[in-house]
């Protein structure tokens, strides 16, 4: 077999332009005729996919995620920052900040008190349709707390898992790491700045109250949304101190001490795991809630939220819960039978999962991937560490195709490509996974 390096930068460039079609995807125009809408994406805006799809049998995916958007908008900024995207960059970091800004005026009791827009619905799609008691809530902080909107800036006006608390922890998270450069003026007044200040002050209020996960499939305390809600007050109380705003930065601080407490909870010795959720109001049965406790939103949190010590990849919980549900996805999926020893096995959500295929997921084998970088950073056995990534960027090489394309997810049984086409999260999942891999290359040359 050929090395992988040359392929993994080959990919990273494909990687790249493949992700920039889904932000500002101004060229594109989006029909849902059964809800009677015509999106027309606005400059700032970033699509989960580019690809028009309504359920035939691919996805429709044409929304502005605020989480998705955040994990784009963050690899994003890793392009930038190794001169692989230049000031284009800059102007769409500039452009989602405007458009999440934006969102802040809108209001679902202006539908409401309008509602001839439900009979132009199509009758077989008005079971889709959210409540007007629901959309009555849709202002202010619940706004915030969306899962996602059109990419023209308007409501969604579909039922869906609400509220969500992990898309304004995320988008801090990204906007305080550009905040950090040089090029990017972050001063408290700035739009950068207000946007900012408006997250925090979100997660300040709400951080304590029950919220959908991050699958949007279950309503109850998860250990993702609370990590990356810790991360970003604790990043953004030295930001605050920089920019001499003291008072909303102690704020920050002092809500830190209780946010981790509450992750210590998820630990379970007896399971040997972190568990990903505590709490859940919206389970099936017990034995469903059980199997979704072991979930690789646990591994994504400390990636999207990486730090050093507790909760982070060289906490040997987290490492621990990383070879459960490896052992999980490599005696539950055909494709990991009989693989070649120099492949981990191709991961998924959690036993199963029945959405399309039921995984596997590129962003969840690329996630395990960037997690063992990240663990070999600094380890005594980083080289095994290293070793471990690699097997599973082997893996996603075996199922990528020679034009580079990623969708959501490769099926578990086949290894073909299925859901949602050019998953820009996919995408910027490689991103953020290769720029790991890349630090760890570095540390090692220094040494």
């Amino acid at each position: 077999m050929e090395p992988i390096g040359p392929w993994l930068e080959q990919q990273y460039r494909r990687a790249g332009s493949a992700m920039l079609r889904s932000i500002s995807p101004v060229g594109i125009v989006k029909t849902r005729p059964g809800f009677a809408q015509t999106i027309r994406p606005k400059r700032g805006s970033i699509v989960a996919s580019p690809v028009l799809a309504a359920y035939d049998p691919d996805p429709d995916y044409f929304f502005h995620w605020f989480r998705d958007s955040a994990v784009v908008l963050d690899a994003l900024r890793l392009l930038y920052a190794d001169g692989s995207v230049g000031a284009e960059a800059l102007e769409h970091l500039a452009d989602f900040v405007r458009f999440s800004l934006s969102l802040q005026q809108l209001d679902g009791r202006t539908l409401v008190s309008n509602p001839g827009w439900r009979a132009a619905v199509a009758p077989d799609f008005v079971k889709f349709l959210r409540s007007d008691e629901d959309l009555g809530k849709a202002h202010g902080d619940a706004i915030v707390a969306d899962t996602r909107v059109n990419p023209d800036a308007s409501l969604d006006i579909s039922s869906w898992g609400r509220p969500q608390h992990d898309g304004p922890a995320l988008r801090a998270l990204t906007l305080l790491r550009w905040a950090r450069l040089e090029s990017v003026a972050d001063a408290p007044d700035s739009e950068l700045g207000t946007l900012l200040r408006s997250d925090l002050e979100f997660l300040l209020r709400h951080w304590r109250e029950p919220s959908f996960d991050i699958w949007e499939e279950e309503k109850g305390r998860h250990y993702y949304t609370l990590h990356v809600a810790a991360a970003a007050l604790a990043d953004g109380a030295a930001w605050l101190e920089r920019v001499d705003d003291r008072s909303l930065a102690r704020r920050c601080s002092d809500e830190l001490q209780g946010l981790r407490q509450a992750l210590d909870e998820f630990w379970s010795a007896e399971a040997g795991c972190v568990r990903s959720r505590l709490g859940v109001e919206r389970a099936a049965n017990a034995a469903h809630a059980a199997s979704k406790e072991l979930d690789i939103a646990v591994i994504l949190a400390a990636i999207h939220a990486p730090g050093e010590g507790a909760h982070s990849a060289h906490d040997p919980h987290l490492q621990a819960t990383l070879a459960r549900l490896e052992a999980t996805f490599d005696a539950a999926y055909e494709i990991n039978r009989a693989r070649p020893p120099q492949r981990a096995p191709a991961m998924g959500r959690y036993a199963g999962d029945v959405y399309y295929s039921g995984g596997a997921y590129y962003f969840s084998t690329l996630g395990a991937a960037e997690f063992c970088f990240r663990a070999a950073a600094g380890a005594q056995d980083a080289a095994a560490w290293f070793r471990r990534g690699d097997a599973y960027l082997e893996t996603v090489r075996a199922y990528t195709p020679r034009n580079g394309d990623m969708s959501e997810q490769f099926d578990q049984r086949t290894g073909v490509q299925t859901s949602a086409r050019h998953l820009a999260w996919s995408y910027a999942c490689f991103i953020s996974c290769i720029a790991a891999r890349r630090t760890v290359i570095q540390l090692a040359a220094q040494v």
